[in-house]
């Protein structure tokens, strides 16, 4: 008999033998496409489509936002301070928040982050409608958005292997990015034409509104995203068991510094995309949406590609997209060096967009399957919080370099750090390729 972490023999109802509630694959799946096999199953099939509303809403309101915040004070100070509100809070709560998540059902605190979500978007309309919006309540608006998004983020990773097993874990967190890189191609697009014609209100209130179906369809849902077992203890062993597990599981912990690298050192587009439109290329914010649209199509064009191949990472797969994600940093660098036409840069950043996405969903899906059912959602905060708090410290250094160095240098660094660290990695995972490591046979 197989055995949890805490040493308790794993449920019959443990997600490596089922998807969702059910007891075998749906039929469904069976006759679906092999990229598509996911939304055989009926909970998947209702978390998938509802999520495109409310990821079409956000994209609207992050782009809404970042207009307001620089219409009302002309800095680009005041924003940054936004994301260090909305990023901060998975740095201090990103921990106990996975313990949490492995105590309670995933799909009833789900609903509650939702709701919250719902409140606080409606909210920010009301007042901007009424024309007494502020500074300081935006900012408080993306602290209380930060606070439920810290645990709403490990519930949701965690919750897809209820909806779909482990069989079908990669394809489903495949289609998930997807359908969130599609999101951020529609939401922007939408935005900026409700905001030419608008104003930003309407698209508050339509992310808003947008949390609605999400909300329904939890609640027609059959899978509760229940605790596997719950081991005895205090929430602070509980969390020292989850950060020990992920230490000396090399599985898990390698992914998981992956990640929180390439967040550090190469994903700073926000940082330095607009410098390449604006100081490499003199393409002006008609280029810099360009670049950031080449982005988006091959970070979807990556998902999709990991959707109908295979069911499971390889170490080797994983570090080799890591690699190829720093070399096309590393090129896209020189091409701003050396004044390349800006179609090579977007070119490039197709690419950029195809490994990052390819990584990541790699990494996620190699973390969760080596993780057992009782201890997956402090494991994936231990994740979440690595890599988002990797991205304000990134943003950071990387204007920092860009302005000491030119950004042009500022992305060879990172390309570079991240391809060097992909090497190291490689070795390192070569030995943890079996797959879960049950961490107490019986």
């Amino acid at each position: 008999m197989r055995r949890t972490a805490t040493g308790e023999p794993e449920t019959p109802a443990s997600p490596s033998t089922r998807a969702g509630d059910s007891g075998t694959l749906p039929a469904r799946a069976t006759r679906l496409p092999h990229g598509l096999r996911s939304l055989g199953h009926r909970d998947y099939r209702i978390f998938f489509s509802t999520q495109l509303f409310s990821l079409t809403g956000t994209w609207m309101q992050t782009l809404a936002q970042s207009w307001l915040v620089l219409s009302l004070t002309d800095s680009p100070a005041a924003l940054g301070l936004v994301g260090v509100f909305q990023f901060g809070p998975t740095l201090l709560l990103g921990l106990p928040a996975g313990v949490l998540v492995d105590r309670v059902p995933k799909r009833y605190l789900l609903i509650c982050t939702q709701i919250c979500f719902a409140i606080i978007t409606a909210l920010l309309a009301i007042q901007l409608e009424r024309g007494e919006l502020q500074l300081w309540q935006i900012y408080a608006a993306a602290l209380g958005l930060g606070i439920f998004s810290a645990f709403d983020m490990p519930a949701r990773q965690a919750f897809v292997v209820d909806l779909v097993g482990q069989d079908d874990l990669m394809n489903g967190i495949a289609l998930n990015s997807a359908l969130f890189n599609t999101s951020r191609i529609v939401g922007p697009a939408l935005a900026g034409l409700l905001l030419s014609n608008y104003g930003p209100g309407i698209c508050f209130v339509l992310n808003s509104l947008s949390y609605i179906p999400v909300i329904i369809g939890l609640l027609l849902m059959h899978a509760m995203g229940l605790p596997r077992s719950v081991s005895a203890g205090s929430p602070v062993e509980r969390l020292r068991e989850g950060l020990a597990y992920s230490l000396k599981t090399r599985a898990v912990l390698l992914p998981i510094i992956l990640a929180g690298l390439m967040a550090v050192f190469g994903m700073n587009f926000n940082v330095w995309a607009p410098l390449l439109a604006k100081d490499a290329f003199d393409i002006g914010a008609g280029g810099f949406g360009m670049l950031m649209s080449s982005l988006g199509v091959g970070s979807l064009t990556g998902a999709l590609l990991l959707a109908f191949t295979g069911r499971r990472p390889s170490p080797r797969m994983l570090v080799t997209t890591a690699l190829a994600f720093g070399l096309l940093e590393i090129g896209l660098a020189a091409s701003a060096r050396f004044g390349a036409p800006p179609l090579v840069a977007m070119a490039l950043m197709v690419g950029v967009g195809f490994t990052m996405t390819s990584t990541m969903t790699q990494a996620n899906t190699t973390v969760q399957t080596n993780t057992p059912d009782a201890m997956r959602g402090r494991v994936m905060s231990i994740y979440l919080t690595v890599f988002a708090g990797g991205t304000p410290i990134g943003d950071a250094l990387a204007g920092a370099l860009s302005q000491s160095w030119g950004v042009a240098v500022a992305i060879a660094i990172g390309g570079a750090v991240v391809a060097v660290v992909a090497v190291l990695i490689a070795r390192q995972l070569a030995g943890a390729e079996p797959g879960l490591p049950d961490p107490a046979p019986a």
